[in-house]
């Protein structure tokens, strides 16, 4: 089994050999070299130091982000290989609201880990946090081979507040093709399931079939995975647990063209039949980046859960070529409203909107719930490889949502040729994330920002996707206090919802 045959369409390596060969002269002819600057002060919260030459290095890619007290766990992977994975997977942690971090990588996860594990790579890293059993958790994937499997899904835990960790204990290691898998915990007191954590991840050996496994202890063992009634296909899942002991997960269809829900009530010893929260139409993204469509999920104190995704239907109907940031809400997991357009910018501007990584605050709810949305945008989709100009950018709203502040820019311009280049294109992140520390101002985005490697212009081989050891590409935030939630008077707009013919959408894929 490939995994090459897992989407209805992907970038081929024929593809992406052509396209770069083809800008690599124009790239190689420019005389200065662009540096990446942020509008913003910011911090460097890890680098990678291995030195494998099976991966390309210096890089970082695909963060994750957890706050409970004061306390900010964030993780990723570090030393990302071309056909999936990375050397292993990296942590960065603070514990007084995002003042200073602690930073390190998992032992025990991979060959290249200190103290060495059986894996040749890791991918796919959540946090998570268990206050009944006063664990972190990160979840990840151990990855055995790339192409065929199996791979297993695993967690470490740290009992002293993510300054260190475990050796994995095994979540899944049924010999299939596990695929993103995500964590959370059942973090309420007064939840008749408080303590439970849920893992979710998509079988790709079973076509795409929906898994959940749970645990009761604190991530020590986890229980056999269950599916849907349905046996659905999906992929990219970040389940969130209400007051009540509710799990709801948004996920995608495995063909990335709607956002699906499901859900248990009973500490997930079932699970329901998913029901459709929205379709997904995205137009594709230019610069030959990596940019999967997956949903971000978050919840607020009373449970309303809050997702955002990247989609073209406001822009002409899908024929202008760009992507919007869109919002939808649930209080149950059942009934969802319709699709809002996040005012990042203006409907016609051009700019292309990408990977968002949403925050709620869970003191705050409803009405007067503080988003934070961290995202990376294009300011115009009219550029190629060579030319095309990645940032960073952030809004808030105190609304829940019904407002906006003005976009804030973080850290950019890069070019996508910075960045390593994967089977899929140049790759920046598959997924974003913020936190927000219950009842502060401010947020605590972690994104990748890329500089010129020291053998321009890319820091992998154009020519054969061969690796390299000069990438400059790292986990990054900003500092505390610095990123505050304003809101603003920009509204989220609706609008009638058409359907676009599939054939005209260029539909993106993701793999670990």
């Amino acid at each position: 089994m490939a995994v090459i045959s897992r989407y209805r369409w992907r970038i081929t390596l024929a593809t992406i050999f052509i396209l770069v060969a083809l800008i690599l002269s124009l790239v190689s002819a420019i005389a200065s070299r662009v540096t990446s600057h942020a509008a913003e002060t910011l911090t460097q919260i890890s680098s990678d130091p291995y030195t494998n030459l099976t991966s390309n290095h210096k890089t970082e890619v695909e963060p994750d982000t957890f706050a409970f007290g004061n306390t900010i766990v964030s993780t990723f992977q570090v030393g990302r290989f071309f056909d999936g994975g990375a050397s292993n997977i990296g942590f960065s942690t603070s514990t007084n609201g995002g003042e200073t971090f602690t930073r390190g990588f998992l032992p025990s996860s991979t060959v290249f880990a200190t103290p060495p594990g059986i894996y040749p790579r890791a991918s796919d890293p959540s946090v998570a946090f268990d206050p009944k059993h006063n664990v972190w958790i990160i979840s990840w994937l151990g990855i055995k081979n790339p192409a065929t499997g199996p791979v297993d899904v695993l967690v470490s835990r740290s009992t002293n507040g993510g300054l260190t960790w475990s050796s994995p204990v095994v979540v899944n290691a049924s010999g299939d093709f596990n695929d993103k898998n995500w964590t959370v915990c059942d973090d309420t007191a007064s939840s008749p399931f408080f303590g439970n954590c849920y893992t979710e991840f998509d079988d790709f050996t079973k076509l795409n079939l929906v898994q959940m496994s749970t645990s009761t202890d604190g991530g020590l063992t986890w229980g056999a995975a269950k599916t849907t009634p349905d046996h659905a296909c999906v992929i990219g899942g970040q389940p969130l647990v209400q007051p009540n002991g509710t799990v709801i997960v948004p996920i995608d269809d495995c063909l990335e063209t709607a956002i699906l829900s499901f859900r248990s009530t009973d500490g997930g010893k079932t699970w329901s039949k998913p029901v459709l929260a929205a379709q997904l139409l995205n137009d594709g993204h230019p610069g030959a980046i990596r940019s999967p469509d997956l949903p971000s999920a978050e919840i607020d104190k009373s449970g309303r859960v809050y997702v955002v995704w990247t989609d073209c239907r406001f822009e002409a109907f899908c024929n202008a070529g760009n992507n919007d940031l869109l919002l939808i809400t649930s209080a149950d997991g059942i009934h969802w409203t319709l699709p809002k357009r996040i005012p990042a910018n203006p409907v016609g501007s051009g700019v292309d909107d990408l990977i968002p990584g949403l925050a709620v605050d869970r003191s705050t709810s409803g009405g007067s719930a503080h988003l934070g949305l961290v995202y990376y945008y294009f300011p115009t989709i009219n550029c190629t490889p060579s030319t095309c100009k990645l940032n960073v950018g952030f809004v808030s709203s105190t609304n829940g949502g019904a407002t906006w502040s003005s976009a804030e820019k973080l850290a950019g311009p890069m070019k996508t040729p910075w960045m390593p280049l994967t089977t899929q294109g140049f790759m920046v992140a598959d997924y974003l994330s913020t936190s927000i520390v219950p009842g502060d101002d401010d947020a605590t985005p972690v994104f990748m920002v890329a500089r010129p490697p020291d053998t321009p212009p890319s820091c992998s081989d154009l020519s054969t996707g061969a690796p390299g050891q000069d990438c400059h590409q790292a986990a990054f935030t900003t500092p505390e206090d610095l990123l505050h939630i304003v809101g603003g008077t920009n509204a989220a707009t609706g609008g009638a919802v058409h359907a676009v013919p599939k054939s005209t959408l260029h539909t993106r894929q993701t793999a670990y």
